[in-house]
């Protein structure tokens, strides 16, 4: 079993029997991955998404073990720094 918690836009795919703060967990056989997770989820795999396992990056590939924490997030976009102005001081 692993706990699962979704944002933004993904908080639709949240099982029923979620927390209130958006959690839940989540009953998968062994050697299950983050694929498998986002399936039982009904998370479309064309869906971008970002994933971090136990606060790591992770790929749709990786295998998951009980009492894993799964994170996925949208993708995000800006927040970046404007392009330095090289020579110029």
């Amino acid at each position: 079993m692993v706990q699962v918690e979704l944002f933004a836009t993904l908080v639709p795919y949240l099982p029923p029997e979620h927390d209130a703060d958006g959690r839940a967990r989540v009953d998968l056989p062994e050697g299950a991955t983050v694929a498998d997770l986002a399936s039982r989820l009904g998370i479309p795999p064309e869906l971008p998404r970002i994933v971090l396992v136990n606060g790591d990056d992770a790929e749709a590939d990786h295998r998951l073990t009980p009492d894993d924490q799964v994170t996925f997030f949208p993708p995000l976009a800006g927040g970046g720094f404007p392009p330095l102005a090289v020579g110029r001081f």
